[in-house]
């Protein structure tokens, strides 16, 4: 029996990159520290699908869309005919494969263009900053994390479909996306054309984007740690970050409302169990900062999260006591806060990079390494 190719190199690098990109979204997603990862994977996710659009109508002749033109009465016959064991044998894809791809193209579309509108919307980074309001990024993120559940249950489902038909014709699938080949079983025939050159550009430009997208990482050093993200610019005073700076971390105002910066100033002479002397211009020119920056300004992402989660009738004199600090922080491990680096909850500087600018870019936090041996030593040290 002789063999023919079915499956050109840029349909093989399209699949086993975009299953790749896929896998990378999906990790980097359950923590925000690697949000930047996660954007990349979605670039490449997207910039995969729009290749595979394209190639759909250019390529060779089992990756055009128009092999894919299969009714719903040859899908529904086919599925009939597999549950029986029976199911024709197709070269290219099948009528119940076909449909999944073209399902799976489409719901990829919406998972990475609502990831697009997150960015935009609730980050405030991307192609759309600035262009996206907070509340519709909210939106577009569960719409992108229905979308991806969605898309994981449609690939489980491609990968049972896989096995089955694989295990009916006796043919293994999955080595056949990766060379390219499948048993012909009429005899010689002409297969599809290689379209290496095209290929090689698909696969060199993904990882070109890849090396140039986290080079950042890759020439981090504890000296020099990398914020990949370095915005919004929020309002500075130089006489609040003097006084207020003097003593401890100067929090921006933009992590508690109005009403606990305005408590805050009428008992500094009792402020955290200190006498914090300011004369009365000072103390004037601080409040005034203050209060027209405070959370409601709604300057940054963790001034919506903040407010959002401060009853009406609270008044924290504390960023740790917010509702959302609890939340964001609650899986962190104890030897994290105990480490030399951090000390204590409120040294935001220990693991977040832009504590100063007040930022607090989710790719901007970093764990301290050195939290393990800190506690190692601590042990090693009790009697």
């Amino acid at each position: 029996m002789s063999r023919i190719l079915i499956w050109d190199i840029p349909t093989r690098i399209f699949h086993w990159s975009l299953a790749l990109a896929f896998a990378a979204a999906w990790l980097s997603s359950l923590d925000n520290r690697f949000l930047y990862a996660h954007t990349y994977a979605g670039y490449a996710f997207l910039g995969l699908l729009l290749f595979r659009l394209w190639w759909g109508v250019v390529g060779s002749r089992y990756a055009r869309f128009r092999a894919f033109a299969y009714d719903w009465p040859s899908v529904r016959a086919y599925l009939a005919a597999l549950a029986t064991g029976r199911a024709t044998r197709y070269l290219g894809h099948n009528p119940a494969g076909s449909w999944s791809i073209l399902f799976l193209l489409a719901l990829g579309l919406m998972v990475s263009t609502a990831g697009v509108l997150v960015l935009g919307g609730e980050e405030g980074h991307g192609p759309l900053a600035g262009y996206i309001p907070f509340q519709a990024g909210d939106y577009a993120h569960v719409v992108h994390e229905a979308g991806a559940w969605l898309m994981l249950a449609v690939v489980t489902l491609h990968i049972g479909g896989v096995v089955i038909e694989s295990t009916l014709h006796g043919e293994n699938l999955v080595r056949t996306m990766i060379t390219g080949y499948k048993k012909n079983p009429g005899g010689p025939g002409a297969g599809v054309r290689a379209a290496g050159t095209t290929g090689a550009i698909l696969l060199a430009t993904l990882i070109t984007a890849g090396l140039i997208y986290l080079k950042g990482y890759l020439m981090e050093t504890p000296e020099q740690p990398y914020v990949p993200y370095s915005g919004p610019m929020l309002p500075d005073n130089a006489t609040w970050r003097s006084e207020c700076g003097d003593c401890h971390l100067a929090f921006h105002p933009s992590l508690l409302p109005v009403r606990s910066w305005r408590r805050m100033m009428l008992t500094l002479s009792d402020h955290f169990g200190e006498d914090v002397a300011l004369d009365a211009g000072t103390a004037a020119e601080i409040e005034a900062f203050l209060t027209a920056n405070a959370a409601e300004a709604l300057a940054s992402e963790p001034a919506h999260r903040i407010l959002a989660s401060i009853a009406a009738d609270q008044i924290p004199l504390r960023v740790t006591d917010t509702v959302y600090w609890k939340r964001k922080h609650s899986g962190i491990d104890d030897k994290y806060w105990t480490a030399q680096k951090v000390g204590h909850r409120s040294n935001c500087k220990g693991c977040h990079l832009d504590a100063d600018a007040g930022t607090f870019e989710d790719a901007g936090m970093r764990l301290p390494v050195s939290a393990a041996a800190d506690a190692s030593r601590a042990t090693s040290s009790n009697p």
